[in-house]
């Protein structure tokens, strides 16, 4: 017996995220995670979302360099990462654990 073939489609999040309440959410879920790359990847996707373009003149670094920093192997310093997450719009907060 022949198995079915399964169809598949490429899922992309930065499409997903519409306003300001799918992106804090997304952000809160990969901060949860607790993984540094989850949040770097997390922050990238919406940067995306955004347009790499503008985020690029928002924050004085170039897109290459964004895409870079914020792509799979990358990995950003917290500096950047403040950078990025002012110019979208993002506000880190701490609380007790």
């Amino acid at each position: 017996m022949a198995k079915a073939k399964l169809a598949t489609q490429r899922w992309d999040v930065a499409e997903h995220l519409k306003d300001e309440k799918d992106v804090a959410m997304y952000l809160e879920a990969a901060l949860e995670d607790g993984d540094p790359r989850v949040v770097t990847a997390a922050i990238g996707d919406i940067a995306r979302a955004r347009g790499m373009m503008q985020l690029a003149r928002d924050t004085g670094l170039t897109r290459e360099g964004l895409y870079k920093a914020f792509g799979p192997n990358g990995n950003p310093s917290f500096a950047t990462v403040m950078k990025v997450a002012r110019a979208l719009g993002v506000k880190f907060t701490a609380q007790a654990a």
